[in-house]
This record gives structure tokens, C-alpha cells and sequence, in this order.
């Protein structure tokens, strides 16, 4: 556990003023955007927001590629007082409504096509519609803002296990403290160059945003469709520091890289799911001057821990220990501190921990708990349902997840939202959907659905392919005439999963 460093938090828009007013803090088609820049359209944007009738506290949505926009609006959000809820550019419009909706929000900001995707009510009566070249981001703008650092700043959509996606509420302090702590952790320099490859949803992309910014380094915002894209953009920009989850990995393991871009990246960082071996072997062999940092979290509570990089080779299958102003704690069913390499559930607290999940007590009640008795920190703690063990020296080791998320391409699903989907298909009465082990994602999707299979199998592809995005789409759905069933008539799961999840 580390409480040193910077423990101050300050208000999350300060961010831009971190570096020095001439270095380049981001660079994208457009040019380049200085500190001094940055600044100052922090301040117009949060002025445009202060324009829209909206009230302090609101929430203000928005739904966008990585953009300078949207690198922008975390910042010019929290200034202008409002709460910032930036949706996965990835989702579709029954889970954009879904967002919408449970968060109220007062303003959507997205680009003319996906706004024109959206269906009457699909946005709150009173939300406003912009289009994203509506903003302005130059002129007269907001001064830098005195929020308290422990107020609402951003609630980030994670799906559940079960139901739809629930909002996790970070306050200013939660994502200042996360820049220290991962720029800290991380050595990043203020000469570096980080490339963005991961959605500003996530809280893993938006913290790159943070901690590269909190060091007063660059960023290179960057949607890629190849592989060598990325080769490229690391070539062309001199990028530094990579970061990126196991399918990401896998597909820039399997291109070639010139030795000259290759040795140009320093830091590579790895979350949102386990590397297998053979994987870490192969970044390894491929980036021999880059320190790789493997790294596990959740978005309760940002992130929990890391394994220094000169580990690495020697304990692969470690995800390390706590990061900077993380308490992290490994506790027995009877809520005492397990013994060396004895399995208990991990536990985070500290100033990392969310604020809980909007709108949703019982939610909340269920993770968000007071923090065992032999915490340092105290208060309020995230139980994460993740069983893992500890060695003698202190290092972790992850063991498994015990609710039934599926996590593909370091996205977390609930299963139930693909169930929902196919239901509302009209094709299947019942389904069930969990993850299987696939090497390149982690986990991949199968549904097993009621039914004969015959015309209706094209069907119910084709609307999933209509109400769900790309990385919910099962890899293979499997009918049955008749689905196993437990003492309450409800669909056996386990059951199910043991049948057809070999």
C-alpha cells in the first residue's frame, strides 16, 4: 500500500495545466495542441457548455470517436460543473437509450450520423441534442474551477453480470489521484508520447488521457481499423507508450515490426484481461526496450494493482501488487486476512474507490462495503467478487471471477443483455449466454437459445447483428428442443454451461 506522493487531489480540469504552456500535449490529423492550447479550449468548451441551460450537477453525454472533442470533454465537463458521461462509440442505440435514460442526461453530443441512428424517445424528453461540430473550442472561456475534489465529476457504464449496463460514479479526486498514481507507477516522462488506442469510455483509455497529461507528456488520440495502423502511427508520431488488452496484443504480435519502430516504444501496459504466457513471451522477444506492465482492476475502483516490469519474465502469471493509494486486501469467508497462498476474495480500498453506482442502492449495497477490520485506510471498500491468493512475498496471483461476466477483447458483457436481445428477437423464448476460452479474446460468446434452428438460426444472427455491437456477437449459438431447468422451473445455467461450454 502506497499513501505518499501527491495526496491533494484538486478539481479533474486542472489537468491542462499541468505541463509547461509550449510542449505539445496532443497531437492528431489536425497538428499539434500545445499546453497553452489545451488550456484555453478546455475553458471555451466548458463556457459552450455553461450555455446550454444546463444546471451544476447535470449530465452531459456524449458519444464520440477519439476526437479532439472528446478528448476534451472530461475536462471541460467537470469545469463547467456538470457531470460527464461518455458513451462507447462502439454501442448501438437500445444501449445508448439505456444510458441515456437511467442517467438523465440534460445534453448529448455525438456526430450526424449516430445521432441519426437514434429512434424517437430513445433520448430524455428534455435532453439536448448537438451535433459534434456544434461546440466551440477557442475564445473567451471558463477560469480554471474550485470543485470540491470529492464531488461527482463522471459516471462510467460497466455491464453487470446480470441486468443492463450500471453507471459507476468517480468523483474529481478518484481520477486526479488515478493520473499520480499511474504516471507515478508507470515513469511517464514529460517527453513521451502515449497513442490512445482504447475507447475514452473505458476507464483504462480515459486514464491515459489523465496520467499522460497530469505528466506533462503528449497524447496521440487514434481510431485504427489494422493492425498496421498502429505500426504506423508509432513510426510517424514517435510514440512512447502503448497501451493495449490481450486481443490488441495478440493481432501486433502477428505483424511485423521494423526494428526502428519497435525500439521506439518504452512503455507498453497491459489491463482488461489475463496475458497467457506464450503472450508475454512473444511482446517480450518483439519489444526487448520496452518495460511491460501487466496490471489488474475494475472500474469500482479503477485499478488495484501491477507487476513491476523486471518480474515480468519471471512470474508471468502474477498481476503484482497495489498501486500508488490502493489498499489491497485478500479476505477469508469469515472476513479475516487470509494466510500466505490461501484463496480469498480481493478487496480494494482507499481513495481509489468509486462513489458507488448511480441511482442503483441495492447495487451498491452489494459491492461497496465498509473495508475489513485490519485495513490501513478504513472507510468504504469494493469487494470484487474475484477470488485470487497472495504469496509470501505479497504478490497476487488472480484465480477466478465469481459472478458470470464474459470478458472478450477486454470488454466485460453481461450475459443477459445478449439473452434479452435474442429474446426480443421474436426467434427463441429462452436463451442463455455465457464466455468460452478463446486464445485471441479471452473469452468468446456462446448462446444456447430454444428452438428447432431451421430458417430461424440466419434470423436471429441478423438481429443480433442489428442490436448489438460487434463484440457481443456470439460465436456460435447452439439450439436445443428442450433447455435444462432447476427445482424453480427457471433455467438451470450451470447446467447449461457444463453441457455446452466444452
Amino acid at each position: 500500500m502506497t499513501k505518499a506522493l501527491n495526496p491533494d487531489p484538486r478539481p479533474l480540469d486542472h489537468l491542462s495545466l499541468r505541463g509547461k504552456p509550449d510542449d505539445v500535449a496532443l497531437i492528431d490529423k489536425q497538428g499539434a495542441w500545445d499546453f497553452a492550447g489545451l488550456e484555453t479550449a478546455v475553458g471555451a468548451l466548458a463556457q459552450w457548455l455553461n450555455e446550454q441551460g444546463l444546471a451544476p450537477g447535470d449530465r452531459v453525454a456524449s458519444w464520440l470517436n477519439k476526437t479532439r472533442l472528446a478528448c476534451l470533454m472530461p475536462l471541460a465537463s467537470a469545469r463547467a460543473g456538470l457531470v460527464h458521461v461518455p458513451i462507447n462509440p462502439l454501442l448501438k442505440r437500445a444501449q445508448v437509450g439505456h444510458i441515456l435514460a437511467d442517467s438523465g442526461a440534460g445534453l448529448l453530443i455525438a456526430g450526424k450520423s449516430r445521432l441519426g441512428s437514434l429512434d424517437e424517445g430513445d433520448a430524455p424528453e428534455n435532453c439536448v441534442i448537438a451535433e459534434e461540430t456544434d461546440p466551440v473550442l477557442d475564445g473567451d472561456g471558463l477560469p480554471p474551477s474550485q470543485s470540491d475534489p470529492g464531488s461527482l465529476a463522471a459516471i462510467l457504464y460497466t455491464s453487470g453480470s446480470t441486468g443492463r449496463p450500471k453507471g459507476v460514479m468517480l468523483s474529481h479526486a478518484n481520477m486526479w489521484l488515478g493520473a499520480i498514481s499511474v504516471a507515478q507507477y508507470l515513469d511517464v516522462r514529460s517527453s513521451d508520447r502515449a497513442l490512445c488506442l482504447l475507447p475514452f469510455s473505458f476507464d483504462y483509455g480515459q486514464n491515459q488521457l489523465f496520467s499522460t497529461w497530469y505528466a506533462g507528456a503528449s497524447v496521440v488520440p487514434f481510431d485504427y481499423l489494422m493492425a498496421r495502423d498502429v505500426t504506423k502511427a508509432v513510426g510517424r508520431h514517435d510514440v512512447t507508450i502503448l497501451a493495449g488488452v490481450p486481443p490488441l496484443w495478440v493481432q501486433l504480435t502477428e505483424i511485423d515490426w521494423p526494428d526502428e519502430t519497435a525500439g521506439k516504444l518504452r512503455i507498453l501496459t497491459n489491463s482488461g484481461g489475463k496475458m497467457p504466457v506464450p503472450l508475454v513471451e512473444k511482446l517480450r522477444e518483439n519489444f526487448p526496450g520496452a518495460a511491460l506492465h501487466s496490471m489488474y482492476g475494475l472500474t469500482e475502483a479503477f485499478r488495484s494493482t501491477t507487476l513491476p516490469p523486471n518480474l515480468i519474465d519471471t512470474m508471468p502469471e502474477s498481476i503484482g501488487k497495489a498501486i500508488p493509494f490502493a489498499e489491497i486486501m485478500v479476505v477469508a469467508p469469515d472476513g479475516s486476512q487470509t494466510a500466505p497462498d490461501e484463496p480469498g476474495e480481493l478487496v480494494h480500498a482507499g481513495p481509489l474507490v468509486a462513489l458507488g453506482y448511480w441511482q442503483d442502492p441495492e447495487r451498491t449495497a452489494q459491492r461497496f462495503k465498509p473495508a475489513p477490520d485490519f485495513s490501513d485506510y478504513g472507510g468504504m471498500a469494493v469487494w470484487s467478487g474475484d477470488t485470487v491468493t497472495r504469496d509470501a512475498d505479497g504478490f497476487l496471483r488472480f484465480v477466478g471471477r465469481d459472478d458470470a461476466m464474459i470478458k472478450s477483447a477486454g470488454n466485460r458483457i453481461s450475459p443477459s443483455e445478449i439473452e434479452d436481445a435474442a429474446i426480443g428477437s421474436g426467434e427463441t423464448a429462452e436463451a442463455c449466454a455465457f464466455g468460452v476460452a478463446d486464445e485471441r479474446l479471452g473469452q468468446g460468446i456462446r448462446l444456447v437459445v430454444r428452438g428447432n434452428g431451421d430458417a430461424s438460426d440466419d434470423a436471429l444472427k441478423r438481429y443480433l447483428k442489428t442490436e448489438l455491437p460487434n463484440f457481443m456477437q456470439p460465436q456460435e449459438i447452439i439450439w436445443q428442443e428442450n433447455l435444462p431447468r432447476n427445482p424453480n422451473g427457471k433455467l438451470d445455467r450451470t447446467e447449461i454451461e457444463r453441457k455446452w461450454g466444452a
